[in-house]
C-alpha cells in the first residue's frame, strides 16, 4: 500500500511537471494559455543581472506595467543605454509587439530541477510531446520573446552582436562566446577541472569531449525564431564518442519517428550530473531536461535559475 501511494505521489509530480515544462516550450500553436506572471516576478531578473538598473511605472492607458531598464557605461555615465519594455505577462515586450502579445510566452518559465523518465509518460503525454515536436507546431506555435536579450547582449543585428563576441578557451577547447559568457563560464571551468581531480566519471568526460560550439549566427531549426547561439549565449558540448547513445531529439526522431521522445534516460548521452549542476549553479539550463531534450545544450539563463532554484 506504502508503494502505491508513492507511485501515485511522483505520477502527480510528474504530471505538474509535464504541464509546465512543455508551457515553457515556444510551441503547440493550438494552445493559447498563458501562466500568470505578476510583476513582482521582475525581482528574479534584478537578481540575476545585477549590473542592469530596473525601474518600473504603471502606465494606465495601456494598464501595463513599463519596465525600463539601464546599462551602465563603467567610463562615462553619458554612454548610458536605457531600454523600455512593457511586461506583458512577463514577456518583456516593446510597445510595437504589444498588439501581438499571444505570440509571446513569459522570459521566465518551469525549469525542473530534476529530470523526467521518459518510463513514466501516459500516453496522452507523449501524444502531447510528440505534437511539440512537429514541424507545424515549431513554425507556428508562440515563442521566446527575444527583447530584453537582445537590448542587453546588443545583439538586434549580426554586426552589433559581433563587436561583443571573443574567442576563449574552454574545458580544453577553444570557442566564440558573448563577453558576458567569458566570467560564468570561466567559473564552469574552474569547478569542472577541480572536481575532475577527484571524480573519474568527469575526468572520463573531459577526456571525450570533442568541440564546444557556441557563437554561431542562425535561426533555430524548423522555426523562424532565433537561436540563443545567434546571441553568444549558448553552448553545445560535443563528445567524440557517444557510445551508441542518442543525444538530441530531432537526430533521434530521423531513426525513431513515432518513438523519439521515449528513448531511455540510460540510451541518452549526456554529461555527468555533477557538471550539470556546476553549470546550474553558475546561470546556465541544460537542454536535457527540455521535453524535446538537446543534451549537448547548455545556455545562459540566470533569470531561470534565481526563478526556479532561488525563490
Amino acid at each position: 500500500m506504502m508503494s502505491t501511494r508513492i507511485k501515485n505521489e511522483g505520477r502527480k509530480r510528474l504530471c505538474l511537471f509535464l504541464v509546465f515544462a512543455l508551457l515553457a516550450l515556444p510551441v503547440l500553436a493550438e494552445d493559447n494559455s498563458r501562466p500568470f506572471m505578476g510583476i513582482g516576478n521582475l525581482i528574479y531578473l534584478e537578481r540575476a543581472y545585477p549590473d542592469l538598473i530596473f525601474s518600473r511605472r504603471f502606465d494606465t492607458a495601456s494598464s501595463e506595467w513599463i519596465i525600463t531598464v539601464t546599462m551602465p557605461d563603467s567610463k562615462d555615465s553619458q554612454k548610458d543605454k536605457t531600454y523600455e519594455f512593457y511586461w506583458a505577462n512577463g514577456s518583456m515586450l516593446p510597445e510595437s509587439e504589444l498588439k501581438n502579445r499571444d505570440n509571446y510566452w513569459p522570459i521566465l518559465y518551469s525549469y525542473p530541477k530534476e529530470l523526467a523518465d521518459p518510463e513514466d509518460f501516459t500516453e496522452e503525454e507523449r501524444e502531447r510531446i510528440k505534437e511539440f515536436g512537429s514541424k507545424e507546431s515549431r513554425k507556428n506555435g508562440a515563442g521566446t520573446p527575444m527583447f530584453f536579450f537582445d537590448a542587453i547582449y546588443d545583439s538586434q543585428s549580426r554586426r552589433s552582436l559581433e563587436q561583443h563576441i571573443v574567442r576563449i578557451s574552454f574545458l580544453g577547447n577553444r570557442t566564440n562566446v558573448h563577453e558576458r559568457m567569458k566570467e560564468p563560464l570561466g567559473r564552469v571551468e574552474e569547478k569542472v577541472f577541480a572536481l575532475a581531480k577527484s571524480d573519474s566519471e568527469v575526468q572520463a568526460f573531459l577526456d571525450n569531449l570533442k568541440s564546444n560550439d557556441a557563437y554561431q549566427w542562425r535561426i533555430i531549426d524548423g522555426t523562424n525564431r532565433k537561436s540563443f547561439h545567434s546571441l553568444g549565449i549558448a553552448i553545445d558540448i560535443l563528445p567524440r564518442s557517444q557510445g551508441g547513445k542518442q543525444i538530441f531529439w530531432s537526430w533521434a526522431k530521423d531513426k525513431y519517428p513515432d518513438t523519439w521522445m521515449l528513448v531511455p534516460l540510460k540510451k541518452r548521452w549526456m554529461p555527468p550530473a555533477k557538471v550539470i549542476k556546476i553549470f546550474e549553479e553558475e546561470g546556465f539550463i541544460w537542454g536535457g531536461k527540455w521535453m524535446i531534450y538537446d543534451n549537448m545544450h547548455f545556455e545562459y539563463h540566470p533569470e531561470l535559475i534565481e526563478f526556479n532554484f532561488r525563490k
